[in-house]
């Protein structure tokens, strides 16, 4: 039989296994998960699922893209015939793939899955992004076709396919990159040559992580009847013109808690600390401190108190737009045409010509981040809780 082992028994066993190696649930070191709740075995097993297509996607960039990028995965699932994906990413996004219902592998950039990508064969790898560690993966893995972008012997990023192309020029040249009116989802789509759906990304929180949210307001002696806004201080390391003034995201506290009744989830990450220290004493008891050091999925469950999170260009943004949640996002110097944010919340910009200039410093006083009012984030938020309680 296709796909099938035939185990000889050891002398004492009269019986021979016969093992399901091509089924989606087969782990080969440990029991697989419907063997372990109900103890079947391959042969009839009502849960056999054959693997027909393995794909492997090699995402490594930052957090936040990694997240969005799984808004694929249900296309990927319509697309081919009972798919087996795997998917590959640095230590630090790992846990925002776990528990997806979508994904049958999950590897971490490490000695041990590269030589597990040495041996391994696909029928696709899908590498969306131009960096040369992500390049050079995709150059290595075995597969029969590869989508996105590859290494060459030079030493130089290349896009196998000419739906890569527009994402390759868009890298490389800002006039191109301001002109694009396509959102990430779509481009990557277009990369992977797969009919574009408008499907939000995919983080399923579990149980007991629901739970320590809810333990989070228990330790506080937070009462669910007040709108909860989360206020997101953190936009990476990498655009620091990404974030909001800190005089801003204290004048908007206020005026939500005053105005609005709300009471104000604090969050951000380890660049954030004093930063939210800082507004946290200025707000006072109706706002809360998250703490700037917890897991992804940490993050991902205090966030999903909220009922509407103000944020700018970060992890925070795709999270809560995982999660289903009302969102106000500050833009500036990162692509707003690229962010979809699914009908569930506005984005705010400055009206300046140099938007989406993608710069790590800036010569205009005040800049586009300064310039976002704190009255129009403000009506912005009032707007979304009002659609919620429509």
């Amino acid at each position: 039989m296709d796909g099938y082992l035939s185990v000889r028994p050891v002398k004492r066993s009269p019986k021979r296994e016969t093992i399901s190696v091509n089924c989606r649930h087969f782990l080969g070191d440990r029991p697989c998960r419907f063997h372990k709740a109900e103890g079947v075995k391959c042969l009839g097993c009502p849960y056999h699922s054959p693997a027909e297509t393995r794909i492997l996607v090699i995402k490594l960039g930052a957090m936040g893209d990694v997240l969005r990028t799984t808004s694929i995965l249900p296309t990927l699932f319509k697309h081919f015939r009972n798919p087996h994906i795997s998917w590959i990413t640095r230590k630090e996004s790992f846990e925002l793939l776990e528990n997806n219902p979508f994904l049958d592998s999950i590897l971490e950039t490490s000695v041990d899955s590269m030589g597990r990508l040495q041996v391994e064969a696909f029928d696709l790898v899908i590498n969306p992004e131009t960096s040369k560690e992500s390049a050079a993966l995709a150059s290595i893995v075995k597969s029969k076709k590869k989508k996105g972008f590859g290494l060459s012997p030079k030493g130089f990023v290349f896009p196998y396919n000419t739906g890569a192309k527009e994402i390759f020029h868009m890298g490389l040249f800002d006039d191109i990159k301001k002109r694009n009116r396509k959102t990430y989802e779509e481009l990557i789509c277009q990369l992977s040559n797969l009919p574009y759906e408008r499907i939000p990304p995919i983080l399923c929180l579990k149980q007991d992580e629901i739970r320590f949210g809810e333990e989070f307001l228990s330790r506080k002696r937070i009462k669910g009847k007040r709108p909860m806004v989360g206020i997101n201080t953190g936009g990476g390391t990498r655009w620091p013109l990404k974030r909001w003034t800190t005089k801003g995201f204290i004048k908007l506290g206020k005026r939500l808690s005053r105005q609005l009744g709300c009471q104000v989830l604090l969050s951000g990450g380890p660049a954030e600390v004093e930063i939210n220290k800082t507004i946290s004493a200025q707000l006072g008891r109706k706002t809360f401190d998250t703490g700037c050091f917890n897991s992804p999925r940490q993050f991902a469950s205090l966030l999903n108190l909220c009922d509407v999170i103000v944020t700018g260009d970060s992890l925070a943004l795709h999270i809560g737009l995982a999660l289903h949640k009302r969102m106000v996002v500050l833009l500036g110097p990162t692509s707003a045409t690229e962010i979809d944010l699914y009908n569930l919340g506005r984005t705010v910009t400055a009206e300046m010509d140099c938007l989406c200039c993608y710069r790590q410093a800036c010569g205009e006083s005040p800049n586009c981040m300064e310039r976002l009012s704190v009255k129009t984030v403000y009506r912005s938020v009032e707007e979304q809780l009002n659609l919620i309680n429509a």
